[in-house]
């Protein structure tokens, strides 16, 4: 309805009311692009906001287009170039790969003749007027509901977070059944294949990274409670470890009230910092606790120090990123050794763009594929459509830009279909333009029912009905711009089949299995550069000094191409259902490596004795061991482990171990050892990875 009322108010203002038929072909093309082309996620009011961001870039498309097209190389070195950004700002998150089909096709439509630079006026007054009635019928027309957000989804985890700290402060110290239930969901709501396009953060922008950080900081601190081992027998919890829980409960409680709170403008009364009392009182409790690293202890009060210590670490992470979500850089800096956690606070959008941007311009980087692939199917098309001199060649780049999927099998099958529905369609548009003839009226007329149809029954029935009423719709438009007979219907084939073939076979040669093989590979780096991550923080643990700022980057890029491949294999078919890991929480090891070798490493404390060390240099080979094994299945295209992969003794796939629920701990240390308290961490930190591989690696995807 609201592609329909935009592109014919547009179309027919321009047209039979002012006798502009350049301008009326831009207003329609503009609509039908930036509606039914694009696939921008959310309501139409934030559908509408985007419109309105990207409106700029739409009048500068159109102006780089005409001024390309007075030669064919121009045109062809501008389709690969404006081509291959468009598609790369999918980096920028769902809505600038929502928009970025739209963006492309306003480039497309003036790139071919007749070169009429004169007219310029006229296609900006077209686009500009097609865009805003699009956003009015977006904002007004037909009002949907809003997801849920993001923040909101979050503040529960965090509310939930201090439910269960209050269970876990009295006897008999353990979670009930009902709260590990509602844990595990409040949790599994801030997946990423769970939550709304729209309401997902995954921009390069601060609050975006920041809220981001808060969502993955709760499910931690979600999971960690799950896992905090009770107090030794006989001796219930007093002095710091029942502080550090109450401070817990304090700060989810504020994070939450902090999260759910109307969003803090530039203008907001309560600043940053205001009635966060119980944050700075959680870091307070958290730094004292760390503080005493190098008095020993013994291994089950050890044990439980580490574990509180990890639980108090993900609250104030999730406290931080909270504030920055909200305040953005009004946010306070963070303080100690929390500005390596939180490297973005303070930034520029500029720098943090730059950022995402360079993270990316890799070959491994789905994103670089899916803007190269494209690119180059584009630029042929255009250089096939001007060399050969194609009649309303946009067409074939049209094909090119709607059929080119990212697996060659995958754009094989839609290529099927859609010169099936095409040819269909043409049969019947070629006997309607041959009744008919040039009698406008009757297409002006029908023209609303047969778009409405169209954008109504291709979503719902797929590409091939989409494809022939889509053909209808344009001759429809242009029988009604100039006189058209049959003969339109047989370009149209022609067109389609050229821009068809040059997407199948450039699909073929440009990395055609997609993210169903760059994931599986993009997982195994993560988790063997995390394999090297846990004895190199090991080994520095057992070596003892003063504490350090780690290099992590590395592993901080394994993690950024290891999430983009996730995100892009949730709209790929998938050929391993049931067979392949967790992949994301898989990917959520490596962020549990990269925090726990953090806190480690930049506390520093003295070294144990040797024999201590010698067994944590044997638990950390035997982790690393488990990591490295399971890359090399997950690397595996199947991605489906086999026997060995999983935790000691125990293959990985055919685990029992109910989802969710703790495997048995490892043999205990003697009750009478004693060691710094920051050796304890890092087994406890170890045995944690351990338990997390073998629980993961033994799911299914559930995403």
């Amino acid at each position: 309805m609201r592609t329909t009322a935009a592109a014919c108010a547009g179309f027919f203002l321009c047209l039979y009311g002012w006798d502009r038929p350049v301008a009326a072909t831009y207003a329609l093309f503009t609509a039908v692009s930036m509606a039914a082309l694009s696939h921008i996620p959310g309501t139409g009011r934030q559908r509408a906001g985007v419109l309105v961001r990207v409106a700029p870039l739409t009048a500068l498309l159109v102006v780089a287009g005409t001024c390309l097209a007075v030669r064919t190389w121009t045109a062809v070195v501008g389709m690969l170039a404006i081509g291959f950004l468009l598609a790369f700002a999918a980096v920028a998150g769902p809505r600038a790969a929502g928009a970025a089909p739209g963006l492309q096709l306003l480039y497309i439509l003036p790139s071919f003749p007749p070169f009429a630079p004169d007219t310029l006026g006229e296609r900006l007054v077209g686009t500009g007027l097609g865009l805003t009635l699009l956003v009015l019928a977006e904002a007004f027309l037909l009002p949907e509901p809003r997801g849920t957000p993001y923040r909101r989804l979050t503040a529960t985890a965090a509310s939930t977070a201090a439910h269960c700290v209050t269970e876990l402060d009295h006897s008999p110290y353990a979670l009930s059944s009902s709260s590990t239930a509602a844990a595990r969901a409040a949790g599994q709501s801030l997946r990423p294949s769970r939550t709304d396009p729209a309401e997902r953060p995954a921009g390069p922008g601060l609050r975006d990274r920041a809220l981001a950080h808060a969502g993955l900081a709760s499910r931690t601190l979600l999971a960690r409670l799950a896992d905090l081992p009770p107090p030794p027998p006989g001796r219930p919890p007093t002095g710091q470890r029942t502080e550090v829980l109450t401070a817990v409960c304090a700060a989810a409680t504020e994070t939450a009230e902090l999260l759910t709170g109307p969003p803090a403008g530039p203008g907001a009364s309560a600043g940053p910092g205001a009635a966060r009392g119980a944050a700075d009182e959680l870091r307070r409790v958290r730094d004292e606790l760390a503080a005493a690293d190098d008095q020993p202890t013994v291994a089950a009060q050890g044990r439980r120090r580490a574990a509180l210590l990890e639980l108090a670490d993900a609250a104030a992470a999730l406290c931080t990123a909270a504030e920055l979500a909200v305040f953005g850089r009004r946010a306070r800096p963070p303080t100690g050794r929390e500005p390596g956690r939180f490297w973005y606070a303070g930034r520029r959008a500029p720098r943090l763009w730059w950022h995402r941007l360079a993270a990316h311009a890799r070959p491994r980087s789905v994103y670089f594929q899916n803007a190269v692939r494209l690119g180059l199917a584009l630029g042929a098309a255009r250089t096939v459509a001007g060399v050969e001199s194609l009649p309303h060649g946009f067409w074939a780049m049209l094909a090119v830009l709607s059929l080119t999927r990212t697996t060659a099998s995958q754009t094989g099958a839609t290529v099927r279909a859609a010169l099936t529905g095409t040819l269909i369609g043409a049969l019947v548009t070629a006997a309607v333009l041959a009744l008919v003839g040039g009698h406008t009226t009757v297409y002006a007329v029908a023209l609303p029912l047969v778009m409405l149809l169209a954008f109504r029954i291709g979503p719902v029935r797929g590409v091939g009905w989409a494809q022939g009423m889509f053909t209808l719709v344009v001759a429809f438009v242009f029988a009604q711009l100039a006189p058209a007979t049959w003969r339109l219907a047989g370009i149209r084939i022609l067109d389609v089949l050229v821009g068809s073939l040059l997407g199948v076979l450039f699909g073929l040669l440009a990395w055609p299995r997609g993210a169903q093989r760059e994931l599986p590979r993009a997982v195994g780096t993560l988790l063997t550069r995390a394999a090297a991550t846990v004895e190199e923080t090991s080994a520095a643990v057992a070596a003892g000094g003063r504490g350090r700022v780690p290099e992590d980057r590395e592993l901080q890029l394994a993690l950024s191409l290891a999430e983009s491949a996730y995100a892009e294999r949730q709209s790929e078919p998938r050929d391993d259902a049931g067979t392949a890991p967790d992949w994301q929480a898989l990917m959520i090891i490596g962020h549990h490596v990269l925090w726990g070798s953090r806190r480690l490493l930049t506390r520093g404390g003295p070294g144990p004795d040797p024999p201590q060390r010698t067994r944590l240099h044997a638990r950390a080979e035997e982790v690393a061991a488990l990591l490295r094994a399971t890359a090399a299945e997950t690397s595996d295209r199947r991605g489906a482990p086999r026997a060995g992969a999983g935790a000691a003794g125990s293959p990985a796939g055919t685990s029992d171990t109910p989802v969710g629920t703790p495997p048995a701990a490892p043999a205990p240390d003697p009750a009478t050892e004693s060691a710094p308290a920051r050796y304890f961490a890092a087994l406890t930190w170890l045995d944690a990875l351990d338990a997390d591989v073998a629980r993961m690696t033994a799911r299914a995807d559930p995403a």
